[in-house]
């Protein structure tokens, strides 16, 4: 039985699709205007890790992941750069999708982009104001009017007299409350705008998720999902404006990650403390990375460090290690019944990815431990081991090619590296000892790793 921690009543609750067999989730993507950096890779891997895990159980899964490529940091940052916004949003999409692909997120079943929802976020703007939940400022803005909605702070368990108290209104803004936000905005010179009922302008930020996720999911979903920043008042908004719209209720399950920490504070661009998913990929494997990202509980802080990545190098290479150690093969069979049972008994418990990985750390012994006296069990062990891993987006590699690492650089090729593995074979067949460790020396100098066994050598790519 899954039991998935609910934001909205801090407690676990038990998955139950609206649809049965069917579970739908939205989770609020990127805002695309800059490179993505681990806080963003965590809510990627977070949520495709979720939806993995939701197929592996059998359930069909829409998932649906938007795109911001519209609000005021898009603008600005267009505008430093002397270019069009769709030109801006367009290169780091594209960055975006790389990043995706290197870290093994899937695609989603769909990316909505706010650009391509103006019509129905307009006409969600025109229930609101014909239901008395919105009113137009005298700025030309729309705002949404939070004392429409009384539940209003459930969500981040806030009272909205204590959130009163501390909020102030720009000079430009004409609202009613403090606590009212903008739906629409009002077009300014130079801005990006769309025709509407109120004239020219664009959407504001938190009406844009509310269209989207509605029109590709209905009205009432299972399960939205985003980062623990998100939780007021994006999401907060987001469940008062469309529950006004809809007149039900918006979304049964609210998840929420954690935050990529360094030195105890918030991995993020405004902070300036924030590692880019390519740069950390140019110095450690992908798998590494996101072995990294499932160290902790996804709703726990993940703090950075570089330790931690080179903890999860190894953890990732010990179990390619039993892969390749059993010599799995290609095939399939179906998982061992009890390690499936350890596995699926974390992730039941609200996505525990630590225990899973910890389920997957022992299997990895076990193989090892089985493989010289039992064989034919190491490998169905082992290809158990690939399923598993498989679930949480690990293991997809060849083991051979994933230990070798990747490509060489400026270090010798695969064809000189085996060459001078097999000349170091041959020395060490006529004892000439000192010839071979020459050629060991060489190729450690080169960073190059031997491994010696029964079945002759194999190497890998030391990890920098």
């Amino acid at each position: 039985m899954l039991r998935i921690y609910n934001t909205l009543t801090r407690a676990k609750e038990e998955l139950r699709p609206i649809e049965p067999g069917h579970v739908r989730m939205y989770v609020c993507g990127m805002t695309v205007y800059d490179h993505c950096h681990l806080g963003h890779a965590r809510v990627l891997v977070a949520f495709d890790t979720v939806a993995r895990y939701l197929r592996s159980l059998g359930y069909r899964v829409t998932y649906v992941r938007n795109i911001t490529d519209i609000d005021d940091k898009i603008i600005a940052r267009a505008n430093e750069n002397g270019e069009d916004f769709r030109v801006l949003t367009e290169r780091f999409i594209h960055y975006m999708h790389e990043d995706c692909r290197a870290l093994g997120v899937l695609d989603p079943d769909e990316e909505p982009r706010a650009t391509h929802y103006i019509d129905p976020i307009i006409a969600m703007v025109e229930r609101l104001l014909a239901n008395g939940a919105a009113y137009c400022g005298a700025n030309g803005d729309v705002y949404y009017d939070v004392s429409a909605f009384p539940a209003y702070g459930a969500l981040s368990d806030r009272r909205p007299e204590d959130l009163r108290s501390g909020a102030r209104v720009e000079v430009d803004e004409a609202k009613d409350d403090p606590l009212d936000f903008v739906l629409w905005k009002a077009a300014k010179p130079g801005e990006p705008s769309w025709a509407s009922p109120w004239g020219p302008g664009r959407p504001g930020w938190h009406i844009e998720c509310s269209a989207m996720s509605t029109s590709c999911l209905g009205n009432h979903f299972d399960i939205h999902g985003g980062g623990m920043d998100l939780q007021f008042p994006h999401h907060e908004n987001e469940i008062a404006q469309s529950e006004a719209a809809t007149g039900c209720k918006f979304v049964n399950l609210w998840m929420h990650n954690g935050f990529v920490r360094i030195d105890d504070e918030k991995m993020s661009k405004s902070l300036g403390n924030f590692f880019t998913v390519r740069g950390v990929l140019a110095h450690y494997p992908a798998e590494a990375v996101r072995c990294f990202m499932l160290s902790s509980h996804y709703r726990s802080p993940l703090n950075y460090s570089e330790d931690h990545l080179r903890q999860a190098d190894a953890s990732v290479r010990r179990l390619y290690t039993a892969l390749r150690d059993a010599g799995a093969g290609e095939g399939e069979s179906e998982p061992d019944a009890t390690w499936l049972a350890r596995f699926r008994a974390a992730m039941d418990d609200d996505f525990n990815t630590p225990g899973a990985l910890s389920v997957l750390f022992e299997l990895a012994h076990e193989v090892q431990r089985v493989r010289g006296s039992d064989p034919d069990r190491a490998r169905m062990l082992a290809r158990t081991l690939h399923t598993l891993g498989g679930v949480l987006g690990l293991l997809d590699a060849d083991p051979d090619v994933w230990l070798r690492g990747a490509s060489a650089g400026e270090g010798p090729d695969d064809d000189t590296i085996e060459t001078m593995i097999a000349q170091r074979g041959e020395a060490r067949a006529r004892r000439d000892w000192a010839e071979a460790d020459r050629l060991r020396d060489a190729l450690s100098a080169a960073g190059i790793v031997l491994e010696d066994g029964a079945q002759g050598t194999v190497w890998r790519r030391a990890r920098t």
